[in-house]
């Protein structure tokens, strides 16, 4: 079965970090791009980062850009998302996705949230004092 589970979501003060993991299961994450959304309440789900499968090109929305870190580690089959300096504007469940029918999708149109084939459940992310 073609999983991605994401975690290391949970309760943090403004100005501090967490990192999330997305781990691919049944499939290897290699030959996708993978994206990170997230969906505050009441709001449309957003991208936030990107990352390629090949040339490690990285895409940041303007929000998040500076504070946030994706990476991948392709042995264990995982892609992080760094985050640092957080917001209370933060606050939302995220999603990581994988995709590899568009060349360069990263570069292209990370944000179509169409293109991405699988998605993992969500892991909540709440930024309060």
């Amino acid at each position: 079965q073609l999983q991605l589970v994401e975690s290391g979501g949970g309760l943090v003060q403004p100005g501090g970090s967490l990192r999330l993991s997305c781990k691919a299961s049944g499939f290897t994450l290699d030959y996708y791009a993978i994206g990170w959304f997230r969906q505050a309440s009441g709001k449309e789900r957003e991208g936030v980062s990107c990352i390629s499968s090949s040339d490690g090109y990285t895409y940041y929305a303007d929000s998040v850009k500076g504070r946030f870190t994706i990476s991948r580690d392709n042995a264990k089959n995982t892609v992080y998302l760094q985050m640092n300096s957080l917001k209370p504007e933060d606050t939302a469940d995220y999603y990581c996705a994988a995709q590899r029918r568009v060349i360069r999708l990263c570069a292209l149109s990370p944000n179509t949230l169409d293109l991405y084939d699988y998605w993992g459940q969500g892991t909540q992310v709440t930024v309060s004092s």
